[in-house]
Order: structure tokens, then sequence, then C-alpha cells
């Protein structure tokens, strides 16, 4: 019975032990929580400022650059076509795709033996026209002397006539008489008349001759072009390609056999689109002589040429939009650039008056502008957006002087609280504020008692707050920290 009672005694000392333990640590646990809520005690939520570069909006004239892309080519250039069909006999020692040829070189020559002869033959024909033309002129002066000859006969048999009726009257000549001279009369009158037709026909004749003379001229010039035109000459100085041309080949009338392009007459054709062709016309629709700067990158090496705006396309072109525009290029470095080549264009336009320049990503796809406003805060203002090249936006109808954001970022919007860093902020420096010795003890208290933040911070701080004059926004974040602790 003893065991018993001294058993139960043991098993509830046992239960009391475990039960003042459990308190215990329950006890020890709690105030721990309690500590840790007490140090880890939010600070109530300070608006949060974001630092954003700014600069100011400045009013400035600029000449903006269009930049587009085309064809170099030459302005001028020959097609070299057989005029005369026959073997090729003679060829430039350059005619040869790339080669150099001089102005008056015999590029290639036709074989002018049959046009020698066309030749010889057409000036036989036009001395034997002009040989009948001169005999036809003989004749038509015997057929003239001879119808003098005749006129003079008829006066004679007129003057007879007289005579005899004369002679008849008086009764001294005879009817017979008087007949046979009208006959003679009449006979010398037929023979006029005869001599008046040889002298037209002689003048027909003369006037057949010269149209034969003409004929055989035109038949002999003719032939003469022809014969010339089996030699072609460079007319300037170039540049062959496309060449098709080998000695001893049969080559026909009209047939191509290369081209002849000057290197240094060249232009750029490039299209642009109507708004942009716009800008580049004048009140009647003709192009501007503005400036051009036409490139090439080789081998990271740029090989650019100056010109002026000459010309625009007379027709769209089927299927294509905007408009064709050609730029006469200056002469630049022989054998750099060739036709053929693409170019980058890039045309200065005529100049924009009382405009911002600012960087692309200060506007956005709207047009809108941030501003710096009272208490740094962001305002967003509309603009004018006139022309987008490269990393730089063009706008006008802006509010000049002031301050806006260079850089849009996606938390950044009207009402937002920034702090502003660039040209402005450096002009605006942060305000500070003399602390009295009562507040500056506090503050030191407050930090060096603050566990929880890092030592060369600490010491950042109290070294601030040992000047005269401590920065407005660090007093601001120590009392609003005060506050919430």
């Amino acid at each position: 019975m003893r065991f018993l009672m001294r058993s139960l005694m043991g098993l509830m000392l046992l239960t009391v032990t475990l039960g003042l333990l459990g308190v215990s640590v329950a006890t020890i646990l709690e105030a721990g929580r309690v500590r840790e809520a007490s140090q880890s005690a939010r600070r109530p939520a300070a608006e949060r400022v974001f630092a954003v570069n700014v600069d100011v909006l400045q009013p400035q004239d600029v000449r903006p650059v269009l930049t587009a892309y085309g064809d170099l080519q030459s302005a001028v250039q020959l097609e070299l076509r057989a005029a005369t069909g026959g073997t090729l006999q003679e060829l430039a020692a350059d005619f040869r795709d790339g080669g150099r040829v001089s102005a008056g070189e015999v590029l290639f020559r036709v074989d002018p033996a049959a046009y020698e002869t066309d030749l010889a033959l057409a000036e036989s024909d036009l001395d034997a026209a002009r040989a009948e033309e001169q005999e036809a002129a003989i004749g038509l002066d015997l057929a003239r002397e001879e119808m003098a000859a005749a006129e003079r006969q008829v006066e004679l048999r007129r003057a007879a006539l007289a005579r005899s009726e004369d002679l008849r009257t008086r009764g001294v000549g005879t009817a017979a008489d008087l007949e046979a001279a009208q006959l003679a009369l009449a006979s010398a009158e037929q023979a006029l008349t005869g001599r008046r037709l040889a002298i037209a026909q002689a003048e027909a004749r003369i006037n057949r001759a010269g149209i034969a003379t003409a004929r055989a001229q035109i038949a002999r010039d003719e032939a003469a072009r022809d014969l010339a035109n089996t030699v072609e000459v460079a007319p300037f100085s170039g540049v062959l390609t496309d060449v098709d041309g080998v000695l001893g080949r049969l080559v026909s009338v009209n047939e191509k056999l290369g081209l002849l392009i000057d290197p240094n007459a060249l232009e750029v054709a490039f299209r642009i689109s109507n708004a942009e062709f716009a800008r580049l016309a004048d009140g009647d629709g003709d192009i501007l002589p503005l400036e051009v700067v036409a490139g090439l990158e080789v081998d990271g090496i740029e090989l650019s040429v100056t010109g002026v705006l000459d010309r625009a396309g007379g027709a769209v072109g089927s299927g294509q939009s905007g408009r064709l525009v050609y730029a006469r290029l200056d002469a630049g470095q022989p054998g750099l650039l060739r036709p053929g080549a693409f170019m980058q264009v890039r045309v200065t336009e005529p100049s924009l008056r009382n405009v911002a320049v600012v960087p692309s990503t200060a506007v956005n796809a709207a047009g809108a502008l941030l501003l710096l406003g009272g208490e740094d805060r962001l305002e967003e203002v509309q603009v004018a957006v006139l022309r987008r090249q490269g990393d730089q936006v063009i706008v006008g109808e802006v509010p000049f002087g002031r301050t806006y954001v260079t850089e849009r970022l996606p938390q950044l919007g009207p009402g937002v609280r920034v702090r502003p860093v660039g040209p402005e902020g450096a002009a605006a420096p942060e305000p500070m504020v003399a602390l009295s010795a009562e507040r500056r003890a506090v503050l030191v208290a407050q930090v060096s008692g603050n566990a929880r933040m890092p030592e060369a911070v600490k010491q950042r701080i109290l070294t601030a707050l040992e000047a005269d004059e401590v920065p407005q926004q660090m007093l601001d974040r120590l009392e609003s920290g005060s506050q919430g602790g």
C-alpha cells in the first residue's frame, strides 16, 4: 500500500514538473514573438520617387535628313549597234566588258568592200546623170538657135509675101508668084512651130536629167553613209559593258554589240513616298535642288559622293507606289563607283524653324511628352511629331524652356513624383535645412540606435548630420522612419 502511494506521488510530481516546463517554454516563445514583432514593425509606406534623366526644350532651326535607297546609273550611255550588216573586220584593243575607250577611238569596223563597191557604182551613176544633164542643156541651146533661125526665116517669108502682094497690086506680079510666097510663109511658120516643140522637149529633158541627177546624188550619199557606218567611233570617253562581239563574226543590221557608259556622269534613282515627295517639291510640283549624299559601304569603308536633286519620274509605274526621284551626282573618284551599285541616299530637306529635337525614347507612339511640373511631379503634353530620324525625333508645338523626361519608363506617368537627373537637376540643387542642437541630437540617437541599418550607411548619415545644413530629403526619410517606429 505504501509502495502504491509513493508511486502515485512520484507520478503527480512528474506531471507537475512537465506542466511547469511546458509553461516556461510557452512563455519564452511568446516573449520571442513579441520581441520579433516589435522589431519588425513596418513603417508607413512612403511615396516612391523615381530618378529620371531630364533636359530642357530649346527652340532651334533643323534641316531634317531623308534617308532612302536606290540604284546608281549613268546619265550618259550609248548602245553600240551595227548600222550595217557584214563581217566584223576590226575591234578596238579594249573592246571587252569593262574596257575603257577614249572619245574618237574606233570601236569596231565592218568589212567595207561591198559598201565601197556600192559607193563606186553610185558615183558612176551620178556622173552619168550629170553628163545627161549637160547634154540636155546643150540640146536646149541648139534648139533655141534653130528657133531663132526659124523666126528669121518667117520674117523673110512675110516680107517676100508683102512684096508679091504689092507687085500684084501694081499689075507687075503674077498670081503664081503670090501663091508661091504664101506657101513659103506657111512652110516657115510650120518649121517655127516644130522648133518650139523641140525647145519644149529639150526643157523637159533637162528637168528629167535634173531629177535623175538628184536621185543619183541621193543614192551616192546613201552609199557613202553606209560606208561610213561600217566604222563605229566612240562619241565620248567611257567604259564598255554588255560586250558581245568577236572578230570574223557576221552581224546583222541593228544588232547590239555592247553598251558604252560614262562613269563620271552618274545619277542615282530612288523611290520615296508621296508625303516625302511633297516635302521635296515646290508649289508647282517641281523637285527642289536639294543637297544629296549617296554612299556605298565597302568592307567597312563608306564611299560617298555629293550631288543635287535633278528631277522626278514622269509616271508612277504599274504596281508601284510613291514617286521615283533622280539625283545628279558630282564627279567622284574614278573607278570607285560604277552604275548598278545599290546606294544609300541622304537628302537634306528644307529647314524647319522653331522646333525641338528630343530623343526617340522621350515621345510615345501617341506623340505625348512628359514634362517636369511643380513639386517634381510629371505632366503629360501632346506635341506634333514632325520627323523621326534615327534615335531622334523632331517635334513642334512644344512649351520651350520647360524640362522634359528624356526616357519614358513604364512606371512613369502624369502625377508621378521624380528626382530629375541631368542639366535641370544640376541647375536646381537639393534644398538644405539648418538643424537645431536638440533636433540634431534626436536624429543622431535615432540613427545610432537603429540595429537594422548597415554600418556603412549609418556612418554616412551620421557624417551628414554633423554638417551645419542637412539635405531636406534625408530629414524627411529619417523623421518618417521615427514616426513609424
